[in-house]
């Protein structure tokens, strides 16, 4: 009996011990941290659209090893892999017994270590923890292949290994291998390839691509693959058209082996490098740029820098859109990403610039939408003053009176300063945002009139945007460049289709100052409608614009902000858009899209000479296409039926043409403002006639407008400047050739016509302007005047 109670009590201490040793076991398999390179950043790898690498990033440790999904490796090859190095990868606890006693059994017999037991999980530990060959390296290995085996899936351990694995020198992963050794991914093997794969790991040093390790590898390699086939574990062909094993070992042995390191894909470096910034921590980027497209426009902004570099520019971005998808297919930084001299690695599309006058389009398709204004109709382009801001022409010169639509087509600047200030600043900002444009001063107020011209900054990728919903119908959708497997945002309507259509038309006229010379010669893509820009002082360069199928937008400048009188939009960078669009678009004829108008666009009566409505005075007449909901509705101003004295010439009302000989005539009427330019030009224009003596016109009267001082206008005087030298210009809009008299703070200062200019002498303070006419109609403004500090 005391022995019994003894052997129980040994029997309970003994199975204590065990549970005390399992435990043990459990809790350091959980405490014991995993091992530190399963956690260590892998490769950066940017994609084209098609799954191809567009650029490979080394890993922090200087290694090239790239994130690699099991699903996506080719499954042949992961069936070869599992058959040669460890059968029962799917059911051992990171140890398998049964290698263990046959590779003891087979050692003890051949009296040598001829055969390991090493699982793939063993391994990964000796990979991720190298130790030296020793037997309690072999235990400390087991110990940590058991805790990886509880803590991770069979797939996890697995995707390890397989990005893991060595491959010679710095190259680590099938992956990373795959794209070293044969220039793609590991998706799609080839049988000898899959050898060459499985060969190298066993003894990289020797074997990795080399001169030297040729011979190695080629027999390691070759006897990898006749062992597989042997195992029948690499395949023998597709379905339907498989091979004798002994003719698929005769074409892997026939194939050579790779004898040197493939470069990794180093294309696309702006976007990649800029992607890559943009979201931090994520492996693999696909992208929707197109191998084809992104090489082309590369290619073409290269050509181009030293013709441009002799011309004093030495920076150059472009942005290629696909219009169906609105996904950007082509993204070129600048020309040369190693040229440090002139900072060759900004991202330009990601880089605010001024766009000149390249956003014009986007305010004439909004006035156009709201009836503010149409294309046939004459608009002022004269000096006009904004406060303190006075814009002026790209040449310098102005023309008077001009069609909108050529002011488009020409780039004029005073009537779309005119033409934002009817429409307001804060829509037009409002329609840019819906665009996409992000980099805008939050601030209300910010920007002004001059924002029209070039007063504002914005990037390629937005300017993009901005000429897509030209192209789409008004339609603004968010540019897609990385496909993250989630749905774009909906589109945004900046204007109507109407709108979009007649904007295209002004942009697709050809006989225009900027369009490229040489282009007169090697004509045009098909349906083509572009716009160009060109900063203040000469520092950027812009085109942008729509072919069939794609839009695109190129910018060519300084990133220091030198200028070059070379910094021309039609020169420097229209040649290049035009390239593009050629290179990119499609061949052969197509249909015409805009050659149908759109069902809200109606034909309306205008007058010939004018484009506003006729009056009956308007003799000649065109019918033009204009918004059906919002038809303007001003008649011409231009054109004036007068009754005049056939004797005297003069102009006569009913209640003063009894006893005279009468006709009615027309006659055409400028405002006062371009007779007040013209006659600063020395030209002079033939007006109607003055009235006869008593013979005073009735009717509808309308007060005189005052031009300057502009409404909120600031002046500004200069410390120790006479005020007689700092003299405000007074002008004012009236009908006819009316006397106007002006008054400052009550006090007469002078009477002249409408079409002459007064000057005023300020003296700091706020004064009240007030113009009256013959009738006694008046003006009134207020001017705030303040010294500068």
């Amino acid at each position: 009996m005391p022995s019994l109670r003894l052997s129980r009590k040994r029997l309970l201490q003994g199975a204590l011990v065990l549970l005390g040793l399992t435990l043990a076991a459990l809790a350091a398999v959980w405490w014991v941290p995993l091992p530190e390179r399963l956690s260590q950043s892998h490769s950066v790898v940017v994609e084209y659209r098609d799954g191809s690498p567009a650029h490979v990033f080394l890993a922090p440790d200087e290694r090239w090893r790239v994130p690699t999904v099991v699903e996506e490796v080719d499954p042949a090859y992961v069936q070869a892999l599992l058959a040669l190095e460890d059968k029962r990868f799917f059911w051992h606890p990171g140890v398998d017994p049964i290698a263990v006693v046959r590779a003891a059994v087979t050692n003890v017999l051949r009296g040598r270590r001829v055969s390991g037991a090493s699982t793939l999980t063993m391994q990964l530990v000796r990979v991720l923890e190298p130790r030296p060959r020793t037997l309690m390296s072999k235990l400390i290995e087991s110990l940590r292949a058991v805790q990886l085996e509880v803590r991770l899936s069979k797939k996890e351990l697995l995707a390890a290994y397989l990005q893991f694995v060595p491959y010679g020198r710095n190259v680590e992963g099938v992956e990373a291998a795959s794209l070293a050794y044969f220039g793609h991914r590991a998706t799609h093997l080839s049988p000898a390839e899959m050898a060459t794969l499985l060969a190298v790991p066993q003894n990289p040093n020797r074997r990795y691509p080399s001169p030297a390790n040729a011979a190695r590898l080629k027999q390691a390699r070759d006897e990898v693959a006749q062992r597989l086939f042997d195992e029948e574990a690499l395949p023998l062909g597709p379905e339907g058209a498989r091979v004798t094993p002994e003719a698929a070992l005769a074409e892997v042995r026939a194939t050579a082996v790779p004898s040197l390191l493939t470069p990794f894909p180093r294309e696309a470096p702006h976007a990649a490098v800029w992607l890559r910034a943009q979201r931090p921590g994520r492996g693999r980027l696909r992208t929707t740029l197109e191998a084809g497209s992104q090489r082309l426009v590369e290619r073409l902004m290269r050509e181009s820098a030293p013709e441009l570099r002799e011309k004093g520019i030495h920076n150059g971005t472009a942005v290629v859109v696909d219009r169906e998808r609105a996904e950007v297919i082509a993204l070129v930084g600048n020309f040369d990403f190693f040229d440090t001299a002139h900072g060759g690695q900004l991202p330009g599309f990601a880089t605010t610039r001024s766009p000149g006058s390249a956003l014009k389009p986007l305010i004439y398709a909004l006035a156009i939408d709201q009836g503010l204004a149409g294309p046939e109709q004459l608009v002022p382009d004269i000096p006009t003053s904004y406060g303190t801001y006075t814009p002026r022409n790209f040449d310098g010169r102005f023309q008077g009176l001009v069609r909108l639509e050529d002011a488009l087509s020409q780039s004029l600047n005073l009537p779309f300063v005119k033409l934002l200030q009817r429409l307001g600043v804060e829509r037009f900002l409002g329609a840019l945002r819906l665009a996409g444009v992000t980099s805008l001063h939050p601030d209300p107020g910010h920007y002004g009139l001059s924002a029209s011209v070039g007063g504002i900054e914005l990037t390629p990728l937005e300017l993009a945007g901005v000429y897509l919903a030209i192209a789409e119908d008004g339609h603004a959708r968010p540019l897609k460049l990385l496909d993250e497997g989630q749905p774009s945002g909906g589109a945004q309507t900046l204007f109507s289709p109407g709108a979009a259509w007649l904007t295209r038309r002004a942009l697709a006229l050809r006989d225009r100052p900027d369009f490229p010379a040489r282009r007169k010669l090697t004509g045009l893509p098909p349906r083509v409608h572009w716009k160009t820009g060109t900063s203040f002082g000469h520092r950027d360069a812009w085109a942008a614009g729509s072919g069939p199928r794609h839009t695109a937008v190129v910018w060519v400048g300084n990133f220091d902000n030198s200028p070059s009188v070379h910094l021309v939009g039609a020169d420097a960078a229209g040649p290049l858009l035009f390239d593009i669009l050629e290179g990119l678009g499609p061949r052969g004829r197509l249909e015409d899209a805009d050659a149908v108008v759109p069902s809200e666009l109606t034909q309306v009566e205008v007058c010939a000479y004018s484009g506003y409505l006729p009056t009956d005075a308007c003799t000649q007449r065109s019918f033009v296409f204009a918004k059906r909901s919002h038809v303007p509705t001003e008649t011409c101003p231009y054109h004036q039926r007068v009754e005049v004295d056939v004797k005297t010439g003069l102009a006569v009302t009913p209640s003063c043409r009894a006893g005279r000989q009468t006709e009615s005539r027309v006659y055409l009427s400028w405002p006062a403002s371009i007779r007040r330019w013209l006659a600063e030009q020395h030209r002079l224009l033939p007006q109607p006639p003055a009235p006869a003596p008593g013979c005073e016109p009735g009717g509808v009267q309308r007060a005189p407008e005052i031009l300057s001082p502009g409404l909120g206008q600031v002046a500004l005087l200069i410390p120790g400047v006479p005020a007689d030298q700092q003299e405000v210009p007074l002008e004012a809009e009236a009908d006819g050739d009316r006397e106007l008299t002006w008054f400052v703070d009550g006090a007469f200062l002078a009477s002249a016509r409408a079409d002459e200019r007064v000057w005023w002498a300020p003296s700091v303070g706020t004064h009240e302007i007030l113009v009256s006419d013959d009738r006694g109609l008046s003006a009134r403004r207020t001017l705030e005047v303040r010294e500068r500090r």
